[in-house]
């Protein structure tokens, strides 16, 4: 899977889809795409990579309170 990193447009492919959907995990290990060699892999935060098509990643990925409010709602 490819996502883009937002401080420079650069594509970064995911090497760890596990760390990727855990809200848990910060960061995740990837590799830039650019040049004519492949670049090793390096730890990229998740707050700083978005979808090649500029959405955004979901909620659930990053943040581990997503559903707090709504949990909140059906215990009260």
């Amino acid at each position: 899977m490819f996502l883009k990193r937002k401080s420079d447009g650069h594509l970064v492919e995911v090497l760890s889809l596990q760390d990727l959907v855990n809200p848990n995990h910060k960061t995740l290990v990837g590799r830039l795409h650019y040049g004519e060699e492949m670049q090793d892999p390096e730890t990229f935060a998740k707050t700083d990579l978005i979808f090649p098509s500029g959405e955004w990643l979901p909620r659930c990925w990053v943040d581990i309170h997503y559903r707090d409010q709504e949990l909140r709602k059906t215990a009260a």
